[in-house]
């Protein structure tokens, strides 16, 4: 059998819903009103060699991730709960830092990206830099 060389990923998907809206848009934009969204965040994660048994993470030490969503974001006005302007872009970000932080530190395998998804066929993704 070949060798070969790579990463291995695995993705955790969640859901919420919160409604939100945005400034700085031209007057009529749809996104200037309140408006809310079923949100679908997944996060993905590598690792170069898998921890025993065979995996990148156990999925179960992510609860920390689903905890904060169904705290921190569900049912929510994200301009209430986030320092940033709630886009799907800075969203993806904030949850990056925030996992990097707070869960990434007692994992073997590190974050690679999140993806959020305000509907079904749009989605943003922030994709950390190599490290």
């Amino acid at each position: 059998m070949t060798s070969l060389q790579g990463c291995h990923r695995i993705g955790k998907r969640y859901r919420f819903e919160a409604a939100h809206f945005l400034t700085g848009l031209p007057e009529g934009h749809q996104c200037s009103q309140m408006h809310g969204h079923s949100y679908e965040v997944e996060f993905v994660l590598t690792a170069d060699r898998l921890a025993d048994p065979g995996f990148v993470t156990d999925f179960g030490e992510l609860a920390p991730v689903k905890r904060m969503i169904d705290e921190t974001l569900d049912h929510t006005v994200l301009n209430e709960v986030l320092p940033v302007v709630p886009t799907s872009e800075n969203l993806a970000a904030h949850l990056a830092g925030w996992f990097v932080e707070h869960v990434e530190p007692s994992l073997p395998g590190r974050l690679a990206a999140v993806r959020v998804s305000e509907t079904a066929s749009s989605w943003a993704e922030f994709e950390l830099a190599e490290r």
